[in-house]
């Protein structure tokens, strides 16, 4: 494995674990004051951590910005989606089996968009070993909510 891979695989792993921190976090922030606002709050302070970063690294190409395609410039509304739907699913089924279920959603969809090349991303093709592996974790969370 190159350095290139155990970097993203690190990325990815803190990415995950910040993920469902975020999710408890917002759950909490729910109880006190709503869910919406919840999403409202944890939008503006990763807004406003992600602006000082990128002030901060002096790379900010804000000419950029023009040739981002309309649609993808509201990527980051899907937050605010996967933001409540987060919050939501762990106060109704708990941690574990919301961040599982959340897995296979994202697996199921990546999987489609890597064998269709959707959104420009190379074609990739689907093997069966990805497709039991799918199948496995979904196994898994149906043992889980036994």
């Amino acid at each position: 494995m190159g350095e290139r891979e155990l970097k993203g695989i690190l990325f990815a792993f803190f990415a995950g674990a910040f993920l469902t921190l975020q999710g408890v976090a917002n759950a909490r922030i729910s109880y006190d004051i709503g869910t919406w606002q919840a999403a409202t709050l944890t939008q503006l302070t990763g807004f406003v951590a992600a602006l000082f970063v990128l002030l901060a690294s002096r790379r900010a190409n804000w000419q950029a910005l023009r040739q981002v395609k309309p649609l993808y410039r509201f990527g980051g509304a899907f937050a605010a989606v996967i933001i409540f739907g987060n919050v939501f699913a762990i106060q109704q089924i708990g941690v574990t089996l919301t961040i599982s279920t959340l897995l296979i959603a994202q697996l199921g969809l990546t999987f489609l968009i890597d064998s269709k090349g959707w959104f420009g991303v190379k074609k990739q093709q689907v093997t069966w070993p990805h497709v039991v592996g799918i199948g496995l974790m979904i196994a898994g969370v149906v043992i889980l909510k036994a």
